[in-house]
């Protein structure tokens, strides 16, 4: 599903040089985790909704406002436990994104609704839709591209699964996914570290790049594990990345700023 914010009416354009800003962020769907028995004392929240969601969902948006396109894993997309609120539209409100974008992956009825999530400030090309492979469904990736059709920036939003051999399927699908484009961003939660055979996989047959593989997100009460990544193309120029120091989830955000490259530009 995709929907543009019509309250938001600033146009921005960037072109070759300029530098965007990039953030991906796992929210679980708004649940402040910030110690271990909270996955229990706190799981009631996942299908449940709860009187702390806004507020927490309020400071995420404070935290995002200030990047150019946001990618969020564990979304939902609109049932019980969000208070029957999209999740996606909801921050893109907040934070004044005028285009948000949302993957549902796995429906549970009025209970939950597992999606990713897209906000940017600029008007994609093109988004696709996949569902990745594995034993059990319900994990996705959105496939967005900006710029025109001869010279793309082509970003890819993902959720991996928690089993390595689902994980090594999933990754070889992205592999035969972006190998053709010359400017990519893979960015998302995947639940494994850049160390891993699955990512060194990816990034073997890519040639995908991580600049940021040396920072922790998970648990974010004590980051010691390397989940959630950004990765690209040797075409990309990064000018900085960083662990955002925001405790409003089980995950940290990660950030990265890149130069657009020639004959690119992103208008809203």
């Amino acid at each position: 599903m995709s929907n543009r914010n019509e309250a938001v009416s600033s146009k921005k354009k960037l072109g070759a040089g300029a530098r965007l800003k990039l953030l991906s962020y796992n929210i679980q769907v708004g649940i402040a985790t910030t110690r271990p028995h909270h996955y229990l004392t706190k799981s009631w929240k996942h299908v449940l909704p709860h009187s702390n969601q806004y507020k927490n969902l309020d400071q995420i948006a404070k935290i995002i406002a200030d990047y150019d396109i946001v990618g969020l894993q564990e979304v939902d997309g609109g049932s019980l436990r969000s208070d029957f609120i999209n999740q996606t539209q909801y921050l893109a409100v907040q934070a004044d994104f005028p285009y948000w974008y949302h993957q549902t992956n796995r429906r549970l009825g009025m209970i939950a609704q597992h999606s990713n999530g897209l906000l940017t400030n600029f008007d994609p090309t093109d988004i696709v839709e996949h569902k990745l492979p594995g034993p059990v469904p319900g994990r996705g990736a959105m496939m967005v591209k900006f710029g025109a059709e001869s010279n793309q920036l082509v970003v890819v939003l993902l959720h991996l699964a928690l089993g390595r051999r689902a994980r090594m399927t999933q990754l070889q699908y992205i592999s035969e996914l972006v190998r053709t484009y010359e400017h990519i961003v893979v960015m998302g939660d995947m639940n494994c570290q850049p160390d891993s055979l699955e990512m060194q996989g990816l990034m073997d047959v890519t040639g995908l790049l991580a600049p940021a593989c040396e920072l922790n997100t998970f648990p974010s009460w004590n980051p010691s594990r390397k989940l959630d990544h950004i990765l690209v193309s040797p075409s990309l120029i990064v000018e900085n990345f960083e662990v955002v120091d925001a405790a409003y989830s089980d995950h940290l955000p990660i950030s990265m700023d890149i130069v657009i490259p020639e004959n690119i530009s992103l208008v809203a």
